[in-house]
């Protein structure tokens, strides 16, 4: 049976990234960005290439997540992606 979902791509599950930073919604942000990984190899791929495990990454991309700087940060720079802050 197939799904009436619409599927999209990974860069545009990653769009609700602003609005969830400007409302401090954490969740909203860590689930954006774990559906950018998973569109892009999944935890195992990302395990490989970032110096975390994989339970340690499903950890952090968790709802209750809370990477450092330097782990978000290693996150985006394999996912080609940076995190920039702009006037309001």
């Amino acid at each position: 049976m197939e799904s009436n979902r619409v599927h999209q791509p990974p860069q545009q599950k990653l769009r609700p990234r602003n609005k969830a930073l400007v409302m401090n919604d954490r969740k909203t942000l860590l689930n954006a960005l774990k559906a950018v990984v998973d569109g892009r190899g999944g935890i195992g791929e990302l395990a490989a290439k970032v110096p975390l495990q994989r339970q340690s990454l499903y950890k952090v991309l968790s709802a209750k997540g809370n990477p450092t700087l330097e782990t978000l940060g290693g996150i985006l720079q394999h996912l080609s992606l940076r995190l920039s802050v702009a006037p309001a």
